[in-house]
């Protein structure tokens, strides 16, 4: 048997075909990344400036140097735009952990009402929470992407509370965040009153207050857990400033990650 080899050729122009390709994908990427984050920008620029329901598709595409075609390869509508700039905006509103469920649901309740007060972001979401009554696609995103993970997020820290003997076992956590939030709300949409500090940690302390885990008529620790709880909750928050004393100590080390 004659064994017969067989050599592939390759001409440079094909080499240098695909490795062209392969150099574009990345940058086309990088311009989309730009793309996609100017036009959120200008989105949330022409509410400021014109109010929701004056922000068209084309007044954002002409604003962002997009064309429409572009905006909507990403998003079926102006509301889903919109809804993905005040996404990054609330991202920015951690949910803080100090060991403390109390004064850290003042604190970011407090942030909250901060933003829905704010005139370039309350009047805007109150109105597409209008477009979301008779939008079923603006609807469902504005559950799946701004509401839910925003409870997502306190349901955790709540549910650690639950841990820490901090807050009754037995509470439905959905149902707590359904008053909590929905006070806020409340506010925002029928401006019954001022959405301030105050109001925020009034909400905070009366949802809480009765939650605690305690007998109901709130004087004897329920099953004697109370004071356990109570050394639970100290050891966690002793852990948590432990960890920030350690992150504290590393800026000091190396201040460039502070952004100096």
């Amino acid at each position: 048997m004659r064994l017969v080899k067989t050599v592939r050729i390759v001409s440079w122009a094909w080499y240098a075909g695909r490795v062209a390709t392969a150099s574009r994908a990345p940058l086309a990427s990088r311009r989309s990344d730009r793309s996609r984050l100017a036009i959120v920008d200008a989105a949330l620029a022409l509410c400021r400036e014109h109010g929701y329901a004056r922000v068209s598709i084309e007044a954002i595409a002409a604003r962002a140097g997009v064309g429409k075609q572009t905006i909507y390869r990403w998003w079926p509508s102006k509301g889903a735009v919109v809804l993905e700039a005040f996404e990054r905006v609330a991202a920015e509103i951690p949910v803080p952990d100090t060991g403390d469920v109390a004064s850290d649901m003042r604190t970011f309740l407090t942030d909250v009402v901060r933003l829905f007060a704010d005139n370039t972001f309350g009047p805007h979401l109150g109105a597409l929470i209008g477009e979301a009554q008779h939008d079923p696609s603006v609807r469902a995103a504005l559950l799946d992407r701004y509401l839910r993970p925003r409870r997502a997020a306190v349901a955790q820290r709540l549910k650690l509370a639950q841990q820490l003997g901090q807050l009754s076992e037995s509470l439905d956590l959905e149902v707590v965040l359904e008053v909590m939030f929905g006070a806020l709300y409340h506010r925002l949409l029928l401006h019954t009153g001022p959405l301030d500090a105050a109001y925020a940690r009034f909400v905070s302390d009366v949802v809480l207050g009765g939650c605690s885990a305690i007998s109901p008529a709130g004087r004897e620790p329920r099953d004697g857990s109370h004071p356990a709880a109570s050394r639970r909750a100290k050891r966690h928050q002793s852990s948590k400033q432990m960890e920030h004393s350690h992150e504290t100590a590393e800026l000091v080390e190396r201040p460039w990650l502070g952004g100096t």
